[in-house]
């Protein structure tokens, strides 16, 4: 199993600036590459302050050129918002200024948020035709002329320029949940990016056999890689309260979603105070003790014994994310962690050498 980072400027008030919160995402990534990481994510998200990227690829590219071997990916782009046109040349670009080091992530989107201000009230969950529709068109312009005429988008004969360096195309992946989404992308050729969120491992289990039946159902296709991303927090072993302040803070992150995703009140300059706390009394999922055991919180030993079996499942990524509404020095605190004591466990043993 290899390990990658899932990281967002991340902004709960007006007192760290957007100029710190990129120096943070900076900083860690550089801590990921430094620790072995095979991979940084960032992702896509608009007019929120609590995860700030209005577009993965500037991020991506100031990364490259700060990095050397750790791979960058849009994890993910909202494929409803793009024209398969800029996705190709964009994210050709990205692989060409990295030396081939892209990945390139789509999503259909989830915030209706989102949709009511970019797509003009389009309901967010028919952003799926977008999706389906992108993945060929954008490996059609990678591979040269083509002309496109969907249900979604048509275009004249046109190309990607630039080409990406990696060949046939850099890897792309999708983020999946049901069966449908597994299916469409083991057909297509593309890795799988699933999260269980507050759920317990018992998602992990269910998303992983969503995953094999597409695998099974496509005996032609190569078997594409799964990852899968959970919010992650390690404390030392002599902390045996650590795990109750990241609880906490993913408590917080997560009553935000819930108010982003509820779309019920308008922010105020990209800011939405988190759901109250009563509103899920009766969703006891939400609790730091639930997310105690649900999210990837614990001592070193503790998140190994849980990767390993999700090593077991067939994972063959797992992406540290390290959203969770707690402070830059926590975060590098919790991934120097996880680089120290988790990481080697999973990296292979050199043979002893014979006498």
């Amino acid at each position: 199993m290899r390990f990658s980072l899932f990281v967002h400027m991340e902004r709960w008030d007006e007192s760290v600036s957007h100029q710190e919160c990129f120096e943070n995402l900076t900083e860690l990534a550089l801590i990921a590459e430094a620790g072995g990481f095979s991979t940084v994510w960032i992702g896509e998200h608009h007019s929120m302050e609590y995860t700030i990227s209005p577009s993965p690829m500037p991020q991506l590219a100031y990364l490259a050129a700060k990095t050397s071997k750790i791979r960058l990916g849009a994890g993910t782009i909202i494929a409803p918002f793009w024209n398969p046109l800029r996705v190709a040349g964009e994210c050709a670009l990205l692989d060409v200024i990295s030396n081939g080091r892209a990945e390139v992530g789509l999503a259909r989107g989830a915030y209706q948020f989102e949709f009511d201000r970019l797509m003009g009230g389009m309901s967010a969950v028919d952003g799926g035709k977008h999706l389906r529709e992108l993945v060929p068109a954008v490996r059609a312009l990678w591979e040269g002329d083509y002309a496109h005429d969907g249900d979604v988008w048509q275009f004249p004969t046109s190309t990607s320029v630039p080409k990406p360096v990696q060949k046939p195309t850099p890897p792309m992946w999708i983020a999946a949940r049901d069966i449908s989404s597994h299916e469409f992308a083991v057909a297509n050729g593309c890795n799988v990016m699933v999260t269980p969120l507050m759920k317990g491992d018992e998602e992990v289990e269910d998303l992983a056999r969503k995953f094999d039946s597409a695998v099974e159902s496509n005996p032609g296709v190569p078997r594409p890689d799964l990852m899968v991303l959970r919010h992650t927090h390690v404390h030392s072993e002599d902390e045996p309260e650590g795990w109750r302040r990241p609880a906490e803070g993913i408590n917080k992150f997560y009553r935000t979603f819930d108010a982003w995703f509820g779309n019920k009140t308008a922010p105020t300059n990209g800011f939405l105070e988190p759901s109250p706390e009563e509103k899920f009394a009766e969703r006891p999922e939400f609790t730091p003790e639930s997310l105690h055991k649900t999210a990837m919180i614990g001592t070193p030993q503790e998140i190994i014994e849980r990767l390993r079996h999700y090593e077991a499942l067939g994972v063959t990524e797992f992406s540290v994310w390290s959203d969770n509404s707690l402070t830059h020095e926590e975060k590098k605190r919790s991934l120097e962690l996880f680089i120290e004591h988790v990481v080697p466990a999973f990296q292979e043993q050199p043979a002893a050498v014979a006498r």
